[in-house]
This record gives C-alpha cells, sequence and structure tokens, in this order.
C-alpha cells in the first residue's frame, strides 16, 4: 500500500514518552513493508542528528516547523476567551495554536493527487488537519493514544488535579469534540480496551479497534538470575501526579511496615524530574530518590521486587511490561496490571496483585522468602512479553487492521 502517515509530534528519539515509542514502532514496521510517506513537525527542541538519524531510517519523511501561537502562560481573561473560542468551534484552543497553513496545504495536494491508498492520522491533536470528506477519496484511520474526554473524565473522578470545576465544564465539550472528529475518520485505533470503552460511550458510528503496546526485547533483557535480598524499586517519571500519589502512597503507608519485618530492605524511587513531594521521601530511613538514570534496566535487575502502586491513572503501562520483559519480579495495583492477562483460572502466574496495604506486605513478603515463586514470575513475566507483546506482533496486529480498512474500501 501506499501509506501517508501525519503525526505532528516528532518520534525520534523514541524515548521520550509512550506516544513516541508507540508511533516510531509503527513506523519503523510499515516502512519495510509499505510505501510510507511520513509527515511530522518539529520544534526548536529537536536535535539535528535526530532529524538527520530519522531520514536515514525512513525512504519519504517531510518535515514542517512546528508552530505556537499558544500564550506561554495566559491569564485569567486569555483562558475565559479561549473557554468561548472553545464553545463556539469546537476544538480546544490548544491544538489549534499548532495549526501549520503550510501543512495543510501539502495535505490537501497529496490527497488530491490521489497517490495514496491510506491516511493515518498519529494522534488526536493531528485531527485538525483532516477534512471531513477525504474518507470518501481513501481510506482514513485514526490513531487516538489517549482519549482527550477520557483524561479529563478520569481527572475528575479520582480528583488528580487541582482544576476539578474547569475540567468538569470542559468534559462535556471534549465529548462533543471527540465525538465530531472521529466522525472523520473510517476506523479508529486505540492502544488498549479502556480507551475502546471511552469512546464506544460516545455512541460513534465509526469501528474501534485496538492495537495494545508493545517492546522491543532487544533493548529489556532478561536478567541472568533471581538473586535473594530485600530490594525494592518503583519506577516512573516523578512529576506526574499518578506517580507521586504512588510514591507516597507506598513509602508512607506500605515500606514502614515492610521495614517492621525486614529491616535491612532498601526501596529505590527512580524516576526524572522528581518534585519536593518525591524528594522529601528520600529522607526516610530505607529510601532513596534517584532522579533521572542512565539506564532504569541495571535497577530493574538489581531488584528483588519491582513494584507499580499506581492508584490514579488508565491504560496499560509500558512499565509494566518493561518489568515483565526484564524478569523482575512485579507486585502491581490493578491500574499497574490493567489490559493484561497476569492471574487468574488458567493463567500461568506472571505477577502479584496488590491495592491495599496488607496485600502488598503479603505479596512482597513472599517473594523476599520464596526463591521458587520468584522465579516462577520471572519465566512467566518474559514469556509473556515474548508471545503477546513484542512490537513485532503489535506490528503484525496493526498492519494487518489496516489492509483489512483497505480492501474494504474497495
Amino acid at each position: 500500500m501506499k501509506i501517508l502517515m501525519l503525526s505532528s509530534t516528532f518520534p525520534y528519539p523514541p524515548i521520550e514518552g509512550k506516544a513516541q515509542m508507540r508511533t516510531y514502532s509503527f513506523i519503523k514496521y510499515l516502512n519495510q513493508r509499505h510505501d510510507l510517506t511520513f509527515v511530522t513537525q518539529i520544534s526548536d527542541k529537536v536535535q539535528e542528528e535526530d532529524i538527520a538519524s530519522l531520514k536515514q531510517q525512513l525512504d519519504k519523511c517531510v518535515i514542517f516547523a512546528d508552530v505556537n501561537q499558544e500564550a506561554s502562560s495566559p491569564g485569567f481573561l486569555q483562558k475565559a476567551k479561549n473557554l468561548g473560542v472553545f464553545f463556539q468551534q469546537g476544538t480546544p484552543p490548544r491544538f489549534l495554536s499548532h495549526y501549520s497553513g503550510e501543512l495543510q496545504q501539502y495535505l490537501d495536494q497529496s490527497v488530491e493527487s490521489g497517490d495514496f491508498d491510506l491516511l493515518i492520522c498519529e494522534g488526536n491533536n493531528n485531527e485538525i488537519y483532516i477534512r471531513p470528506q477525504w474518507k470518501e477519496q481513501l481510506p482514513t484511520v485514526i490513531h487516538i493514544h489517549r482519549s482527550v474526554s477520557g483524561v479529563y473524565q478520569h481527572q475528575v473522578e479520582t480528583q488528580s488535579t487541582e482544576s476539578g470545576l474547569r475540567n468538569q465544564i470542559n468534559l462535556p465539550l471534549l465529548r462533543r469534540y471527540e465525538k465530531q472528529y472521529c466522525g472523520k475518520f473510517s476506523a479508529i485505533i486505540t492502544a488498549n480496551k479502556t480507551e475502546q470503552n471511552i469512546l464506544k460511550k460516545l455512541n460513534l458510528e465509526t469501528p474501534i479497534k485496538v492495537v495494545p503496546n508493545g517492546l522491543d526485547l532487544m533493548v529489556f533483557p532478561k536478567r541472568t538470575s533471581n538473586s535473594g535480598g530485600q530490594r525494592i524499586v518503583f519506577v516512573g517519571a516523578m512529576d506526574k501526579p499518578g506517580n507521586i500519589d504512588a510514591a507516597r502512597f507506598f513509602s508512607l503507608e506500605v515500606f514502614p511496615k515492610i521495614r517492621q519485618r525486614y529491616p535491612e530492605t532498601i526501596l529505590e524511587l527512580v524516576g526524572i524530574r522528581p518534585v519536593p513531594q518525591v524528594l522529601e521521601l528520600g529522607e526516610y530511613p530505607g529510601i532513596n530518590v534517584t532522579g533521572q538514570v542512565p539506564s532504569i534496566i541495571e535497577y530493574l535487575h538489581w531488584a528483588t521486587v519491582c513494584v507499580i502502586p499506581i492508584r490514579k491513572s488508565m491504560g496499560t503501562k509500558i512499565r509494566t511490561l518493561q518489568t515483565l520483559a526484564t524478569g523482575t519480579p512485579l507486585v502491581a495495583s490493578d491500574y499497574g496490571l490493567e489490559g493484561l492477562l497476569v492471574d487468574g483460572t488458567g493463567v500461568p502466574l506472571s505477577a502479584m496483585r496488590a491495592n491495599e496495604v496488607d496485600e502488598y506486605l503479603y505479596a512482597i513478603g513472599r517473594l523476599f522468602e520464596q526463591p521458587k515463586l520468584r522465579e516462577k514470575l520471572s519465566v512467566n513475566g518474559r514469556a509473556l512479553i515474548e508471545k503477546e507483546y513484542t512490537w513485532e506482533r503489535m506490528g503484525e496486529l496493526y498492519e494487518k487492521i489496516l489492509l483489512d480498512i483497505h480492501n474494504n474500501s474497495e
């Protein structure tokens, strides 16, 4: 197929975030098997060597400069004006502020030429460039990494931000917006069933498919042994509200009780940009806040147990896949294990589930004391990723959906 793919987020290097990693992995897979033209934008933060590297990997890469008309710190009147624009036009101002007329002209000419068999829009922030009539000319697919209305709904329900009232006002507008832009596409692809169910509640006529996140096993090798000890690690960006809550919950409510039973236990909080609420945890006995580290793999290989005590989040976590791939025994919450079959009847036990303090104490205690259980989780966790969650496997699934959409349009 001749595929036109649009992503206003520059996807290289694929280490800056889940969306970049996901976009890059699918670009790489499709470019090897199809005639792919990739269209993207770059901000001032993108390095020249990264641009050159991406161009070397892709046969056809078209790059435009990013546009940012957004005020750096809008005051109350500007925010009120933005809300009025949102209410009248239906599109969030933060998306419109990055609109590029030059990029739009390129896309208009590309679609009008009739040279392409399929158009892919990577991420909902690119939907502003897609014209409703295009899906009559060729199949148009939007790849939604995160539902904008779903994010706000989750924040309202969990009270995970201080913008509660504004979120409640914006939520019905975002639902209207999401339903409107989804209608411009022939099909929708999401990363997990949570996102799929959120979109289904909008009563869309557009079919919604799921392609989960994957992992590069070469980057995350399995550790060679499951040594004993009493070492715990929690990995995550330490400025994200969900991770801040998880780090404080585990450090202040769970870890002291673990230290009562196992006084030599060490907890490493590993992740970039630790905020003061996380940094202060390093003052407690046995806890170390690392900040950014050269490689999280070293910490996963070092740990006796990895914990993901998330209480405010949605969707399958890349870090969960990373932990399982390295063979590190994992104890995680329902949120941390969302979308993964790791336990239950007829399912090989690949991780231990905990949500309450006593459940963490029980699971971590068993793993400290039972080498065979650690080995079981290590082997089963790696096997699960190898079988179900490699980027190669996800690329095959992604490609099959695209081929079905294209074939059904003929």
